[in-house]
């Protein structure tokens, strides 16, 4: 389980965690700050400004902003945009890829308590669907070696 970045091994997985990589021409700081700018595709000014954001925190508040044109088809995209983000962060940081590759088969669950998708939820009964993008990522980087 993992969630806050503070908590070794694993917060390194958290999209807050301070891993930043190249993706379409931009130095993004977290996978959050280049997750939510994505919403805005077609935007520059609104992605600019997420990606200049001062935290993590920050580009998600920003990135959760209704006044913003959010892209028709978010809800279609919104997982390969984080497949996206997960591939090229853990691409750019080796030390990345061997915790990822050191946790085996285990199930790797970001333990939230108010977030029913990307995380399990208060009740554990949350999608999950970054834990299971890592251990999709994990799967590749396993079949790679």
């Amino acid at each position: 389980m993992f969630y806050r970045i503070n908590e070794v091994p694993y917060g390194a997985f958290s999209n807050f965690s301070p891993h930043p990589f190249t993706l379409d021409g931009h130095l993004w700081p977290t996978s959050e700050h280049y997750f939510q700018a994505q919403k805005f595709v077609g935007h520059p000014a609104h992605q600019d400004e997420i990606r200049l954001a001062a935290s993590p925190m920050e580009a998600a508040e920003k990135g959760r902003e209704r006044h913003r044109p959010l892209r028709p088809d978010w809800n279609v995209v919104r997982d390969d945009v984080m497949r996206r983000a997960l591939a090229a962060k853990f691409a750019a940081h080796p030390e990345l890829t061997a915790l990822l590759l050191s946790t085996g088969d285990e199930i790797l669950i970001e333990k939230t308590t108010n977030d029913y998708y990307w995380g399990c939820g208060t009740e554990g009964t949350g999608k999950n669907r970054l834990g299971e993008l890592l251990m999709e990522l994990r799967k590749e980087r396993q079949d790679a070696h």
